[in-house]
């Protein structure tokens, strides 16, 4: 296998599809290869969904967003793969290896095209491969460009919110009677079951925050059809708990997120997105793997510290990492992030 550690791209393509989160991950890289070559067009290959994220990222020179809806047709979406990969690319970067990533490479002549080491099927369509550290997801993500003579140092996810969206995010918080580093946003939904914990949970440590600090509130976030679960645990906390009856945009959470003392939930994409606007962070983990969190000291996950921790699956006859953790058990860790920006 040639030696890239001297490469020189003039153009460079990144391949990073679902989900939100992923795609937030994958910025520390982005990021990694505009400083190893600042002289390089870098553009990325994701999916519609995911676009909001990356916008306003200096890093990025182009988004190429994938419509599933516009491209059901097997000969457009043959033309629009084709004008990918013909795109003039001298390095592709492939995080993931799916079919349409793999779709774009097939059409490219780029010299180079890095993935981490693969199962022989996958091999035909790469020219360099690469052995993952396995850790953080961002940094796991990072150890693919070690080839390109690239190192991750801790670089963590990043948002990059204008300056018209933070000023809605003050109007907003006026609003809803909301003070910056006065309230905590919280994160109750998860589409798995095994990674969801309880409302009254959530509820539970709302009410001991508020013992410790009165003057908190809560802003309960939610998304497409997750409402009922917000309300549910506002009306369980009580006084302090907010639910907005207008749902946010992802960029509008970001920016509220980025005023809140500390972000509470689930391991999901609220998470990484309080990880990008440099808001403290603490994650309930239950089937979860831990490669989702990063660890420093203004982020951290708590866990009920079962045998079976960190199983992955989606389905469990007893919930008991979830059920059987109470909001006493992760207080202490809540208290100390708080104090990060609540002074």
């Amino acid at each position: 296998m040639k030696d890239i550690s001297n490469l020189h791209p003039k153009r460079i393509l990144v391949c990073q599809l679902r989900q939100i989160g992923d795609v937030l991950l994958a910025t520390p890289s982005i990021q990694l290869l505009k400083e190893r070559f600042p002289d390089a067009e870098i553009h990325l290959l994701t999916e519609k969904k995911c676009v909001p994220v990356l916008e306003n990222n200096p890093h990025l020179a182009h988004v190429w967003a994938i419509d599933k809806q516009r491209l059901k047709n097997p000969f457009t979406a043959f033309r629009w793969y084709r004008k990918v990969g013909k795109s003039g690319y001298d390095l592709i970067v492939d995080f993931q290896r799916l079919p349409r990533c793999r779709y774009v490479i097939m059409f490219s002549d780029a010299p180079v095209k890095l993935t981490q080491n693969t199962s022989w099927y996958n091999r035909l369509f790469y020219t360099h491969f690469s052995d993952v550290i396995y850790g953080y997801s961002a940094m796991l993500k990072a150890s693919i460009l070690r080839p390109l003579g690239i190192q991750w140092n801790g670089e963590l996810p990043k948002l990059y919110l204008s300056e018209a969206e933070r000023e809605w995010a003050e109007g907003f918080l006026q609003a809803e009677e909301l003070t910056e580093n006065r309230f905590v946003t919280i994160d109750p939904s998860h589409r798995r079951i095994t990674r969801k914990w309880p409302e009254r949970h959530f509820a539970g440590l709302i009410r001991l925050l508020r013992e410790k600090h009165p003057d908190l509130k809560f802003f309960i976030l939610y998304g497409p059809g997750e409402k009922d679960v917000a309300d549910k645990v506002a009306e369980l906390a009580g006084e302090g708990a907010v639910v907005s009856e207008t749902m946010l945009t992802l960029r509008q959470m970001a920016a509220v997120q980025a005023r809140a003392a500390l972000h509470v939930g689930n391991c999901s994409a609220p998470r990484h997105f309080a990880v990008a606007v440099d808001t403290p962070s603490l994650a309930i983990h239950g089937a979860t793997g831990f490669g989702w969190c990063p660890k420093t000291e203004r982020h951290s996950s708590v866990d009920k510290g079962l045998p079976c921790r960190s199983c992955n699956q989606n389905s469990c006859p007893t919930l008991e990492c979830l059920e059987t953790f109470e909001p006493q058990e992760c207080l202490d860790e809540a208290l100390r992030l708080l104090a990060f920006k609540h002074a």
